[in-house]
């Protein structure tokens, strides 16, 4: 067994420190997930993830970042990254726990997006390739052997195709210079070759370059067209890695501006039907960045909970200090409610009648819960003082990762304006939606002061310019809907009188003496 650190030291004793956190079991020490979701192997999952080895381990695959290997020594191109051995040992445990496979096996999505909240709790960049690969099942219905070896819960870096490889995983590449989030605009061809087609061009962003095939968008001669491009073939397939992009965050994870020389593809879908096939995969890569930013807010908030339980100041510990309290309860409900409200989603894509509730409300959830992450991040390392700005501690990699998922899969404005298009268009959408808001009244006062306003507010519906607006109210209405649904009636209804009725100020923290009572440690039980 590894001997304590010394404490007694020839200058000083050291006190008023905290101990460190060792092994945390995340599933069992979180009782808001555990009364909210279920399912085969979360609890050994959240164990696993909660180990002091595999957080020391996510340090490690963040402090050493994948490298870009072009050439081999004679000069022959590679076009290949490596990645240190702790990515491996995530990506290993990930795909064995069927984190990217388990909803398409009889387990649920509910329970897939706990593991993406319980995995980004520790090492959030090997997430990326998983949750691509999750998602992409639906569009590789035309492939079957590619979506089958998806499947695999064997974890196979190995450089060699498809057949010979006991597990894939997969990327997606779409984005191009001139056209961003317009993907209408790209301007990569596909040429037939045969029953397969060559792919010419560039693209901006590539993410996770070292996976085994990556869905991306051509144009074809009926128009933009989804194509999947193996990354190896007999010999390796004409995709060119030109860089790798120096990111604020996710350093763990590897993301690359490539190029497409003849790069042999396939067909997926109709063409000219790129948009509508590759939409099957954003929609489900949009709950994963739903919950990712949950599972940041919830490790930085538990980083805060052990430094305020075992540090005082003023000859009080900082977590009996009313003003603390009232901080954590504040943070405490911004993370509680985009759990609730995102697993709340995530359940409506395991139910097919519920589709049009799924569209809307994951849109509704990665908005909302990017918007706050950043700010709980923050705070949390505020109240560790200078400790959470250093490295020591996980708090600047949260940091560095928290404005991540709001940028993947369509910032703020695009997803604004999809929900906009998506309730104007489609009446499916807009009755489910106020269904569910409907379905939660008569249980807290507050809630229905709200829905009552905003139905007078938004009749008719918001104009453009206050997308952003009417996205804030909704999803926080939906939060409280989801809260009054769930398990503790004290969290929904602390959550609308600070966040519907208005009693709250602007900033984390301000708000009315007593609200914050018991919040604390009903969302975060001492050890």
């Amino acid at each position: 067994m590894r001997p304590p650190p010394q404490a007694h030291l020839p200058t000083h004793e050291v006190t008023n420190q905290p101990p460190a956190p060792g092994d945390r079991d995340l599933w069992a020490s979180d009782p808001m997930l555990r009364a909210l979701v279920s399912g085969s192997g979360l609890a050994a999952y959240g164990a696993l993830m909660g180990r002091a080895d595999m957080a020391e381990a996510g340090r490690a695959a963040n402090r050493n970042p994948p490298e870009l290997r072009l050439f081999d020594a004679g000069g022959r191109r590679l076009d290949e990254v490596a990645f240190h051995p702790a990515w491996h040992r995530f990506m290993q445990a990930s795909i064995a726990a069927g984190y990217h496979a388990a909803p398409w096996q009889g387990g649920s999505h509910a329970a897939h997006a706990a593991m993406v909240y319980l995995a980004s709790q520790t090492e959030p960049g090997h997430c990326c390739p998983l949750t691509m690969t999750y998602a992409a099942h639906p569009a590789l219905a035309d492939l079957p052997d590619w979506q089958a070896k998806a499947l695999s819960r064997e974890y196979d870096p190995m450089v060699r195709p498809m057949p010979d490889k006991a597990g894939v995983t997969l990327g997606m590449a779409m984005t191009e210079k001139q056209g961003g989030s317009d993907v209408r605009a790209n301007t990569t061809r596909a040429q037939a070759d045969g029953d397969a087609w060559r792919l010419t061009g560039h693209k901006w962003f590539c993410s996770a370059p070292m996976s085994d095939a990556f869905l991306t968008l051509a144009q074809g001669p009926q128009g933009l067209t989804c194509y999947l491009v193996p990354r190896w073939l007999d010999q390796r397939n004409g995709i060119r890695l030109m860089r790798l992009k120096d990111k604020l965050g996710n350093r763990a994870n590897a993301s690359a501006e490539i190029e497409y020389d003849r790069a042999l593809a396939w067909q997926l879908g109709q063409g000219g039907d790129g948009i509508r096939t590759i939409l099957q995969m954003v929609h489900h890569t949009r709950l994963d960045t739903a919950m990712a930013p949950v599972g940041l807010m919830r490790a930085a908030l538990g980083q805060a909970h052990h430094w305020v339980r075992h540090r005082s100041a003023f000859q009080r510990r900082l977590i009996d200090q009313p003003l603390m309290r009232a901080l954590l309860a504040d943070l405490s409900l911004d993370w509680l409610g985009s759990l609730a409200l995102g697993l709340h989603v995530a359940a409506s894509f395991d139910d097919p009648q519920d589709r049009a509730f799924a569209r809307i409300g994951v849109a509704l959830a990665k908005y909302m819960a990017n918007k706050l992450c950043p700010i709980v991040v923050v705070e949390a390392m505020e109240i560790m003082g200078g400790m959470g700005y250093v490295e020591d501690t996980p708090l600047p990699m949260l940091y560095r990762e928290a404005p991540l998922n709001g940028i993947w899969e369509g910032s703020g404005n695009v997803i604004c304006l999809d929900v906009l298009r998506s309730l104007g268009r489609d009446p499916m959408c807009r009755d489910a939606l106020h269904d569910r808001l409907a379905a939660a009244a008569g249980q807290v006062a507050a809630y229905d002061t709200a829905l009552a306003a905003w139905r007078s507010r938004w009749n008719p519906a918001p104009t453009e310019a206050e997308a952003r607006w009417f996205v804030e109210e909704t999803a926080l209405l939906l939060t409280g809907a989801a809260l009054i649904r769930g398990p503790h009636h004290l969290f929904a209804e602390a959550f609308c009188r600070s966040r519907l009725a208005g009693e709250r100020g602007r900033l984390a923290g301000a708000i009315p003496a007593g609200l914050a009572d018991a919040l604390s440690d009903a969302a975060f039980p001492p050890a």
